[in-house]
């Protein structure tokens, strides 16, 4: 926990209770107090479901880019189409007028029969042919082109009412974000100065805890490979974004949230991934955590609502929570789910040199669950 946000946090604590604290005459009887332990479960099982409404977020928000792209290449589509039909309209018209004046004028059959010049006839006719053919083409042209028409103005129709239906779902779930992370605010508001140190203190003597037991179990290897180039520029691009906030629903370049470093890191290392924590666990390659290599992602939770970028040495960069700022946390700040590898037929760089770390870099709280203030974007 940041010492900035933990001085706030305890004075907007001290002036609650000064304000809100009943006279002596009218106090309720006490309720049990619970430990410190209880309340660091409580605040982890909060930010978690908050963390895992701020991915679902980002993953409809994602579907509604590919939705809004998909609107644009129908109505692009559904626009030559148009014009392609006003064409064979025009051309079917003049055919039309063609055959009307023509009308009283006598068959090639008749034509052939009739002429001094037979040869000159059958020339004629083949002419005719071929004009009776033009036209067959111009009416199957139009017929395909009414086709095509209507069915491009249906998936267009459909299109956009998918587009719609998502903005509104997208809508409710930024909704659903704000309130998880405003009951995050008030149980930290809720809590005394006293509380709030205790708790920073467990926090970080289970994350020690839980290094100390993943190291010593031979679960993570004790050497770390070198990178792959991608994983190289990946983990150059996480740490030069070191000491930035974290903004749930962001992916750069001010602030960012979880999924937004890590894709964002392997976007600009040439390879796109999936934009959430969810979809990175479901579609990237699974890695054992002792065959780690920097630039691979380690996964948290049992939902997979969080991830982190291994940077080596057992040490990950991450956009931890609400109210923190990326920073460098032991591999186990949170429990692991796994691993996974954006690039895993790439091999490792023969000669690698990491990218210098601040010193300042693994100041603040590790585990991801939420202080500070929400600041929610606008969907677009």
């Amino acid at each position: 926990m940041s010492g900035r946000f933990l001085r706030l946090a305890c004075t907007a604590a001290v002036a609650a209770q000064a304000v809100l604290a009943p006279s002596p005459a009218l106090a309720a009887p006490a309720a049990p107090a619970q430990s410190v332990a209880d309340l660091l479960t409580d605040l982890q099982q909060a930010y978690r479901q908050a963390e895992q409404a701020t991915e679902t977020y980002n993953a409809t928000a994602e579907r509604l880019q590919r939705q809004r792209a998909e609107v644009t290449r129908l109505d692009d589509e559904l626009a030559i189409a148009r014009r392609s039909l006003h064409a064979s309209r025009t051309e079917a018209g003049r055919l039309a007028r063609q055959q009307y004046q023509n009308a009283g004028s006598l068959s090639p059959y008749l034509r052939l029969l009739l002429a001094r010049d037979p040869q000159h006839a059958l020339d004629e006719g083949h002419v005719i042919g071929e004009l009776a053919r033009e036209r067959a083409k111009t009416v199957g042209r139009l017929t395909d082109d009414e086709r095509n028409q209507a069915d491009l103005a249906r998936r267009a129709r459909a299109a956009l009412d998918t587009r719609l239906a998502l903005a509104e779902k997208q809508r409710k779930q930024r909704d659903e974000v704000r309130t998880r992370l405003s009951e995050v605010e008030r149980m930290l508001v809720s809590l005394t100065p006293d509380q709030l140190t205790a708790i920073a203190g467990l926090e970080k003597t289970k994350t020690a805890d839980a290094q100390r037991k993943l190291t010593t179990s031979g679960a993570l290897s004790s050497t770390t490979t070198p990178p792959s180039p991608a994983g190289d520029r990946a983990v150059r691009y996480a740490v030069r974004q070191l000491g930035k906030p974290y903004q749930w629903g962001a992916a750069g370049p001010v602030s960012y949230d979880c999924s937004g470093l890590t894709s964002q890191a392997w976007d600009h290392a040439g390879t796109p991934i999936p934009r959430t924590s969810q979809e990175q666990w479901a579609h990237l390659p699974h890695v054992p955590l002792n065959h780690l290599r920097p630039g691979d992602l380690v996964v948290y939770f049992p939902e997979a609502t969080h991830v982190a970028l291994y940077l080596g040495d057992g040490k990950v960069v991450q956009a931890p929570r609400p109210g923190a700022k990326i920073k460098v946390s032991p591999i186990a700040a949170n429990p692991i789910l796994g691993a996974v590898r954006p690039d895993p037929k790439a091999g490792s760089l023969a000669h690698y040199t990491p990218p210098t770390i601040p010193q300042t870099a693994a100041e603040g709280s590790d585990e991801a669950f939420g202080t500070g203030q929400p600041t929610a974007p606008t969907p677009t």
